[in-house]
């Protein structure tokens, strides 16, 4: 069983400027089958945005989304763990703050991502959240 959060985060990242519009985040997350895309600025983390903020924070504001940046959207209040820390402490993080995916980072720097459905894959693959993360994507 992994112990640590480098043994099962997911290491593809897709990552945005926080200028970019939020229509070409959204497409990108359409084209790459992914919820969550990381908003950096040259080589460090800054934010992350989800599906979910998008359609709250953009969408649901009104406005023109291809003049909307990614900025406007993201959550910046971020909580990260390091490949190295344990999956318990990680665990704890998404529970105190109700977070499905934890930013991944070594010094500052985005190496990977962890999910909610990563960790239902390790521990408990015969749930129904492990058994649907671990299926094809649907097209």
């Amino acid at each position: 069983m992994a112990q640590h959060v480098r043994d099962i985060m997911t290491s593809r990242l897709v990552t945005v400027e926080p200028q970019t519009p939020v229509t070409a985040v959204a497409q990108k997350m359409r084209d790459e089958d992914i919820g969550i895309v990381l908003v950096t600025e040259g080589d460090e983390l800054r934010g992350v945005v989800s599906d979910r903020d998008l359609v709250i924070r953009a969408l649901a504001e009104g406005g023109d989304p291809q003049q909307r940046t990614v900025a406007s959207a993201c959550s910046e209040d971020l909580f990260t763990v390091t490949p190295d820390e344990d999956l318990d402490h990680a665990v704890q993080l998404m529970r105190e703050h109700s977070v499905r995916r934890l930013p991944v980072v070594d010094h500052g720097h985005p190496v990977g991502i962890l999910s909610l459905g990563d960790l239902a894959i390790e521990r408990d693959p015969r749930s129904a959240l492990g058994d649907i993360s671990a299926a094809e994507p649907n097209q």
